[in-house]
C-alpha cells in the first residue's frame, strides 16, 4: 500500500489532498505511520516499529494500523501497491 505521492504532510500532523481539495489531521502516531507508509515499509515492519515506541501489544497494532490504512483508501490518500 503506498501513499499518493502529490499527498502532503506537515510536521503538525497536517494533511492535504490536492486532488480533492480535502484536508485532515493526524496524532503523532498517524503521522508516523504516514511516514513509515511513505518509506515503503511493509506492514510487518510497521507493526513492529510500533509495538517497539508505543505502549501496545502486537494485536492492537495490527488492527489500529488495518483500520488507518482503511481509513487512507476510503479518503482517497492511499492507492494500492500497483
Amino acid at each position: 500500500m503506498k501513499i499518493k505521492q502529490d499527498i502532503a504532510v506537515s510536521d503538525s500532523g497536517f494533511v492535504f489532498n490536492p486532488a480533492t481539495g480535502e484536508s485532515f489531521s493526524v496524532n503523532p502516531v498517524g503521522k508516523e505511520i504516514l511516514n513509515l507508509l511513505r518509506e515503503e515499509r511493509s506492514p510487518n515492519e510497521i507493526i513492529d516499529t510500533l509495538t517497539g515506541r508505543y505502549n501496545t501489544d502486537r494485536d492492537t497494532a495490527e488492527k489500529d494500523l488495518q483500520d488507518f490504512i482503511d481509513m487512507l483508501k476510503m479518503y482517497a490518500l492511499a492507492g494500492s501497491d500497483e
